[in-house]
C-alpha cells in the first residue's frame, strides 16, 4: 500500500508541475508497445484544424502511396483531418521549398525522402538546405532500387553487363527517373564505382523511362523495384541486381549489388515525414510516435509488403541522424553535373 501510495503521490506531483490534468491521464494509462514511446500531450492542443501533407511527386508513386496511408491512419487518431496535396515539379523540390517557408505550426507537413532531401539539394545548391530549413519527424520507408534490362538483353548477369561496358566505352545507355530521384544516384554510383562509362537518360519519372526500356530505346534501367516487379515476373524485363541489404523473399534468384561486390550500393528509395524548421518539440515527438504506431498496422504493413518497401522504426533523434549519415554517404556519388543527356 506504502508504494502504491508513493507511485500516485509522484505522478500527481508531476502534474502539477506541468500543469496538466492530461499528464495525468497518460501517466495512468497503458503503456504503448516497447518499440515506440508514449504519445506526449501537446499544448496548446494540437491539431484543431486540417493538417496538409504535401507530396512533392505526381500520385501514384511511392511517396504518394505512404503519405496516404499514414495520412489515413493520422486522420483517425487525431480525429481531425489530414489532407494529401501533391505538388510535384523538379525532382521533389517545388513541393518541399513550399514547406520550408511555411509557418513551423504542425499543419503543413511534406512527404520528404532521399531525392528531395539529399539528392536534389546536391545537384542544385539554389534549392534548400536539407538540414536547416526543415524539421525531420519519422521515417516511413520505401523500395530498394534494381537494374533491369529487356528480356533480349545480351547481359545475363552483372559481371557480364559490367565487362560489356567495360570493353565498349560509352555503348550502353541507362534511363533514370530523373536528377535527384534515386534511381538517379544509384546509376551514377555504379558508373562510378564500376570504373565504367555509360550515356545517362534522364526522364520526368518512372513511367517514361520504364516505357523506353521496354521499347528497346535505352539499354538498362535503374528503377524502383516496386514499380519493375510485375514486368520482371512476367519475364519483360531481367533483373541484374538490387539495392537492399539482403535478398528479396519473393525473388530468392536476384542477388544484392552488395554480394556482387558492390557494398556501397546498399539502400532504398526512402520517404519520410518533415516539416518546417522550428516546428514545436511536443507535436514532432507525437506525430514521430504515431507514425511508428501505423507502420506496425496490419493494413499498413500488408501493403508495404505488396508493394516491396522496407522500413525502419527510428524516434526523432535516430531519424535525424540518419538524414545527415544519408548526406554523407552519397555526397561522393552526386555532382551538379552529372546529366551526360537528356530526352
Amino acid at each position: 500500500m506504502k508504494r502504491r501510495a508513493l507511485a500516485s503521490f509522484a505522478k500527481l506531483a508531476l502534474a502539477v508541475a506541468a500543469c496538466s490534468v492530461a499528464v495525468v491521464a497518460a501517466a495512468q494509462s497503458p503503456s504503448p508497445p516497447s518499440q515506440a514511446p508514449q504519445s506526449p500531450q501537446v499544448q496548446p492542443p494540437w491539431p484543431t484544424k486540417p493538417v496538409r501533407i504535401i507530396v512533392p511527386y505526381a500520385p501514384g508513386g511511392g511517396s504518394d502511396t505512404l503519405g496516404r496511408l499514414v495520412s489515413r491512419r493520422l486522420s483517425e487518431v487525431f480525429k481531425q483531418t489530414f489532407v494529401v496535396e501533391n505538388r510535384s515539379g523538379v525532382a521533389g523540390v517545388i513541393g518541399s521549398q513550399m514547406v520550408a517557408k511555411a509557418d513551423p505550426d504542425g499543419y503543413t507537413l511534406v512527404v520528404s525522402g532521399i531525392g528531395s532531401h539529399v539528392v536534389a539539394p546536391m545537384v542544385n545548391d539554389n534549392t534548400f538546405d536539407p538540414i536547416k530549413d526543415f524539421t525531420h519527424i519519422a521515417f516511413l520507408g520505401g523500395p530498394p532500387t534494381v537494374l533491369v534490362v529487356g528480356p533480349d538483353s545480351p547481359y545475363k548477369d552483372l559481371k557480364g553487363f559490367v565487362e560489356y561496358a567495360k570493353a565498349n566505352p560509352g555503348k550502353i545507355s541507362w534511363g533514370s527517373p530523373g536528377q535527384g530521384t534515386h534511381g538517379y544516384m544509384i546509376g551514377d554510383a555504379f558508373a562510378s564505382t564500376a570504373g565504367i562509362k555509360m550515356v545517362t537518360i534522364n526522364y520526368k519519372g518512372g513511367n517514361p523511362a520504364m516505357t523506353d526500356l521496354l521499347a528497346g530505346h535505352v539499354n538498362a534501367a535503374f528503377m524502383s523495384f516496386g514499380t519493375t516487379t510485375p514486368y520482371i515476373q512476367s519475364g519483360k524485363l531481367r533483373a541484374l541486381a538490387i539495392t537492399s541489404d539482403k535478398r528479396a523473399d519473393d525473388f530468392p534468384q536476384l542477388p544484392t549489388f552488395t554480394e556482387q561486390g558492390y557494398p556501397a550500393l546498399t539502400g532504398t528509395t526512402w520517404f519520410s515525414l518533415s516539416g518546417p524548421a522550428g516546428m514545436p518539440p511536443a507535436i514532432v515527438e507525437r506525430l514521430n510516435t504515431e507514425v511508428r504506431r501505423a507502420l506496425r498496422s496490419p493494413e499498413i504493413v500488408a501493403e508495404m509488403r505488396r508493394q516491396n518497401m522496407e522500413t525502419l522504426d527510428m524516434d526523432v533523434p535516430t531519424f535525424n541522424a540518419y538524414v545527415r549519415s544519408e548526406i554523407q554517404h552519397w555526397k561522393p556519388y552526386v555532382s551538379p553535373a552529372q546529366a551526360d543527356a537528356k530526352p
